[in-house]
């Protein structure tokens, strides 16, 4: 009787179990179901607000619709518009935070590509004196890159590609700048290592030109004639019609702006013997003509 009564008593127990395993299980999922309508609520109240202006409001509904229900698929898309919300209203440094928290959370994202350019635009757009605000312009040199180098095919490469060339010329400029000044100051292995890192590092900016030149005066100043020849040849193959040029051939030739004059009149002499040979030709002809006639 005893056995039959706990067999009886195991069965109930698990029928308890079952039937509340089951009432969990719903219980689960019409709260899960619950915070999924108040993500979405508050997804569609962060667009409203976005769309009305009030940009500040917006982000905090986009993360506040994170956080409700992280596993969703709208959760990271929540998490981006957050982020873009602040890039909007010039909040830059929370954009940034946001994108980098967005990288990390979500490494596989189809959206990955955009978030690195918008973080690599918001680190660019908190530069305003490239003086000062140099890690911000490294910062967003490395994500320009990172973009260029993962995603080549996508538009976002195309205006990082261009980005990247403002970015090196300011960064040249910053080299150029610095390296005048050791120059001024007679501090050629300074000035050298200046005008050395404009070559190496951003050859195809405009500067290179001047700091081949540069390079060409200290080493002959220096007495280093050998050095500047070679920095004279490399400018003279890669910018010949520079005036850069013009200025290095100059220091090699002390004569070179007397034959220029020089050259300058006989160009005057035999151009205006050609027009007088030329007008003379012209009168025999029409002397001729009147001869037929």
């Amino acid at each position: 009787m005893m056995n039959f009564l706990k067999f009886i008593f195991i069965g109930l127990l698990i029928i308890f179990n079952t039937s509340c395993s089951k009432e969990i299980i719903k219980e689960s999922k019409l709260e899960e179901k619950s915070l999924n309508l108040q993500m979405i609520e508050a997804y569609k109240e962060g667009l409203s607000s976005l769309e009305g202006g009030d940009v500040l409001f917006a982000a905090k509904k986009f993360n506040e619709a994170e956080i409700l229900y992280p596993q969703s698929i709208w959760a990271p898309r929540a998490a981006l518009m957050a982020a873009y919300s602040y890039y909007l209203q010039d909040y830059y440094g929370d954009a940034v935070a946001e994108l980098e928290r967005f990288i990390k959370v979500y490494p596989k994202h189809e959206n990955l590509d955009y978030a690195y350019f918008l973080l690599a635009t918001s680190y660019y757009e908190q530069i305003i004196d490239e003086k000062k605000d140099l890690q911000s312009l490294l910062n967003a040199k490395e994500n320009f890159l990172l973009i260029v180098k993962n995603y080549p095919n996508t538009d976002y490469a195309i205006d990082a590609s261009f980005k990247l060339d403002l970015i090196n010329d300011t960064l040249a400029s910053k080299e150029m700048y610095i390296g005048r000044y050791y120059f001024e100051k007679k501090k050629w292995i300074s000035a050298i290592n200046r005008f050395r890192t404009v070559i190496d590092q951003y050859s195809t900016t405009i500067y290179t030109e001047e700091a081949l030149h540069r390079l060409v005066e200290i080493h002959y100043t220096l007495g280093l004639k050998n050095e500047a020849e070679k920095y004279a040849q490399l400018l003279g193959y890669n910018f010949q019609s520079s005036q850069w040029y013009e200025k290095t051939y100059i220091l090699f030739d002390r004569n070179y702006e007397l034959n220029k004059k020089k050259n300058r009149k006989k160009e005057k002499k035999t151009n205006s013997l050609i027009k007088r040979i030329k007008s003379l030709l012209e009168w025999d002809e029409k002397k001729r003509n009147r001869k037929k006639i």
